[in-house]
């Protein structure tokens, strides 16, 4: 295979000092599936960002076929073949599949917009590449696993033929996860060249043909996924060794410390949530598990007095129900929540002000905050969490795995009795998720009850001691022997598939 791309000496430095990327380099070889892979803040979002336009190199230059060229703007980057199909995904849910593919390059005749063409366009694709969904389905209707398809078939459209994927697999099940990797095998053989920008290290041994690996914005080198071992891979991540295996010890469970009654949240058509009922108890890893949109987000809201519900919610043996989220936490619980962009950050604040913002009102003296106080226990949390950042700095300016260790070490620094954590290491590198792991389990260990949420199923076998496994807004399984469980037999729960009575689970 020959070389499709080449960068050299990217270097990106933005005006407030930050040096993202440093003398990178990033080559491709047509027809290959190549990973990019480092820490948080080593500088590979920026990369590929400067890859496809979004953002402008303070110096490097990019080579395709061997010609100089210069990606002033995403325009350009699609119109020289390179697209990307994003982690948090751009669709409108109120159209179609086929008017999601073709947005913003219909095919008209005329005045008027040829429907037809672009459904049989959309429809020849998904049988060219394995993707059966269908040309006029609503958007908003499908499983997040064709939601995704959705987005390959648009930078299909556009005729990519280097497509970057970020974090492919973060909210897929074992089965959508197979699935996955066929169509960009087939891709692959269709002379398409695939970048996967992930954090999972079995994904870049089973499906890349070659990985990249950075670290503090340089490129540290290619190597061949087969010549590499999972752990030789994190340690060139991180520059040293990574306990890749979570030691825990049997677990004890104690008191109750969340408790779900048949509670019920409606819907615009089926409830969200239909009749749950579960306990959590001190001293557990009780994990929901199943495909996203099926029950665990609204179940999170409960918890946490976000939203109404009929049913009974109990946390730390209160009724939820017509408390403040100030009251809920002031009981001993605390919450990592999904979406650390919009719920677990002030985006316009400072570190320091983020990691202060849960309980600045009980570190004050006659009005007045202890700011010399706080300021060094900000500065010990980052150091702690292992944040790349100073407390002045403004968060917006962290990646978003750095972003994510400041929420972590915000809500496990406040001695919980209860851990409410949704998604706790997503976007995280390796060497952070194993530091994260070993926090939640010393919390447990001390016998605090930890709720967690994990499209992550390397994460739920990882931590879980109980499974409870969502479909439709309903329990369809709950798993107390996690050792001897597979995951492709807790993949077709959460598809569906198999079912699970409450009284087998508890034999």
């Amino acid at each position: 295979m020959g070389e499709l791309l080449c960068m050299k000496g990217i270097t990106k430095r933005y005006g407030n000092g930050v040096l993202a990327n440093e003398h990178a380099s990033f080559s491709l070889r047509e027809g290959e599936i190549h990973a990019i892979a480092g820490e948080n803040g080593a500088g590979k979002s920026t990369l590929m960002k400067i890859l496809c336009g979004a953002q402008q190199p303070t110096e490097g230059t990019i080579e395709l076929r061997g010609k100089p060229v210069r990606m002033t703007s995403p325009k350009v980057a699609t119109s020289l073949g390179i697209g990307m199909v994003y982690q948090h995904f751009m669709l409108v849910d109120e159209l179609p599949v086929y008017l999601n593919v073709f947005l913003g390059v219909e095919k008209r005749r005329g005045l008027v917009l040829d429907k037809q063409a672009m459904i049989a366009q959309t429809r020849a694709l998904c049988e060219k590449y394995d993707m059966p969904v269908d040309p006029l389905a609503l958007c908003g209707d499908l499983p997040v696993g064709l939601r995704q398809k959705v987005e390959i078939l648009k930078v299909l459209v556009r005729d990519a033929k280097i497509i970057i994927l970020d974090e492919p697999t973060a909210v897929l099940t074992p089965q959508e996860t197979e699935q996955l990797f066929k169509q960009l095998r087939i891709l692959r053989d269709a002379r398409h060249t695939i970048v996967i920008i992930t954090h999972k290290l079995r994904e870049m041994k089973e499906l890349c043909d070659r990985i990249t690996i950075m670290r503090h914005g340089k490129t540290m080198g290619a190597v061949n996924a087969c010549d590499v071992s999972e752990q030789e891979i994190s340690e060139l991540m991180v520059g040293g060794s990574v306990r890749l295996k979570v030691a825990k010890a049997d677990v004890t469970p104690g008191e109750i410390v969340a408790e779900m009654k048949a509670v019920t949240v409606p819907g615009s058509g089926r409830p969200r949530l239909d009749g749950i009922s579960f306990i959590a108890r001190a001293g557990e890893i009780l994990c929901l598990a199943g495909v996203e949109g099926n029950g665990q987000q609204q179940v999170i809201e409960c918890l946490t007095g976000q939203i109404d519900y009929r049913g009974s919610v109990k946390v730390l043996g209160k009724e939820v129900r017509g408390q403040s989220v100030r009251k809920i936490r002031d009981l001993g619980m605390a919450h990592i929540p999904e979406d650390r962009m919009t719920m677990g950050t002030n985006q316009r604040a400072s570190l320091h002000e983020n990691l202060i913002s849960v309980d600045f009102d009980r570190n004050t003296v006659a009005g007045f905050l202890k700011s010399r106080a706080l300021k060094a226990r900000s500065e010990k949390q980052l150091k702690a969490f292992l944040v790349k950042g100073e407390i002045q700095t403004p968060i917006s300016m962290l990646s978003g795995g750095n972003m994510q260790k400041v929420v972590v070490a915000r809500e496990l620094s406040q001695h919980p009795r209860l851990v409410i954590a949704n998604q706790p290491t997503r976007g995280v590198d390796v060497g952070a998720i194993a530091f994260i792991h070993e926090k939640l389990i010393a919390l447990r260990d001390a016998g605090c009850g930890i709720v967690l949420v994990s499209a992550d199923m390397n994460e739920v076998f990882s931590l879980a001691d109980r499974i409870i496994v969502f479909h439709e807004g309903r329990i369809a399984a709950e798993i107390n022997d996690v050792a001897n469980t597979t995951e492709q037999q807790l993949g077709r729960y959460m598809l569906g598939i198999d079912q699970m009575k409450r009284e087998e689970a508890a034999q």
